[in-house]
């Protein structure tokens, strides 16, 4: 039985030539993603603000927005916050933490569980979810630290298995996902938890894997084809690794997509990051990770391996002091 294949093994398509237009779309997407996260912000959850969050989902016809938010603010915990969650029937609603202990909290939980039930009868309303100010806080910050010593690490790691260029290219892909990922919570005021946070952590994974699996492949061709051009050496190491690349993001698009539609409300937001970034990562392998090592002229005189064999057994190659390659 033959084996399904979307990719030929010889395809040998010049990606390179439109690096400069997709360089220039990358950088333009990441400021309007900057933009937006500055102007508009993130729509924060209960994690990272503190307050009191319940779940309502309408089993007829939801009604106006304003109508809810009128209706829930007589219930005397102060003015809602009020944002649709997942399907067109359901919303999460989000009120200010009362001051005093966990006993006055909780109180404040069951007169809001209790208003909304005397309000709309017939909606279904799910637990309450209670953070402290102090406590998001620190969940905040822990959230920012997480995701910046991961990108750190990664970039790292790759500058010491690779050369310093790939290094840069990786930690330019990583910026460049991470940011466009913000910019798609900030235009659709998604609500940004840390269900979100676990979503860009694994985003940066994901990307991890691809960039590895890619530079590994320039890596060989470096050593196996030493005078040749940059250009088409990249070219080929892309196409090379294309069909490895296709079909991986077409399974995570496949899965994700799956679970986007017929999954819990609850991680509806970390599956749509994660959708958006494998999308965005597909395109990244592709366009973005090695245009950067064009303009930073990686070539095989760059490029000295530092054991003496590889897995493959590979010979080893010294530099002179006149930088010849011997």
């Amino acid at each position: 039985m033959r084996l399904l294949k979307l990719v030929p093994d010889d395809t040998n398509i010049d990606f390179l030539q439109w690096r400069k237009v997709a360089s220039f779309m990358s950088f333009f997407l990441v400021v309007v993603s900057i933009a937006l996260v500055a102007v508009k912000g993130l729509n924060l959850g209960v994690d990272f603000v503190g307050g009191q969050s319940v779940r309502v989902e309408f089993k007829q016809e939801m009604p106006p927005i304003d109508e809810i938010r009128e209706k829930v603010a007589t219930i005397g915990l102060g003015e809602p916050t009020i944002q649709q969650f997942g399907s067109d029937k359901a919303i999460s609603i989000r009120t200010a933490l009362p001051e005093g202990d966990k006993a006055t909290a909780d109180r404040a939980g069951e007169q809001l569980v209790a208003g909304i039930a005397k309000a709309f009868p017939t909606a279904k309303t799910g637990a309450v979810e209670t953070v402290s100010g102090k406590v998001s806080g620190e969940l905040l910050r822990t959230g920012a630290m997480s995701l910046a010593l991961a990108v750190l690490g990664i970039s790292i790691y790759i500058w010491i298995r690779f050369e310093w260029q790939f290094g840069v290219g990786a930690l330019g892909r990583l910026f460049h996902e991470v940011s466009l990922t913000f910019g798609l919570f900030a235009v659709t005021q998604m609500q940004f938890d840390l269900n979100s946070v676990a979503a860009l952590l694994t985003i940066v994974g994901y990307s991890l894997n691809d960039t590895i699996v890619v530079y590994d492949r320039i890596r060989e061709n470096l050593k196996k084809y030493r005078k040749m051009e940059i250009i088409p050496l990249l070219n080929l190491s892309i196409n090379e690794t294309l069909s490895r690349t296709v079909m991986t993001t077409l399974a995570m698009v496949l899965a994700l997509g799956m679970l986007l539609i017929f999954g819990p409300d609850v991680i509806f937001g970390f599956t749509a990051a994660m959708l958006f970034g494998v999308f965005i990562g597909g395109y990244s392998s592709v366009l973005m990770s090695t245009p950067v090592l064009v303009w930073l002229k990686v070539g095989p005189d760059s490029f000295v391996p530092r054991t003496t064999s590889g897995i493959g057994g590979g010979e080893r190659i010294e530099r002179k002091d006149d930088g010849a390659v011997v």
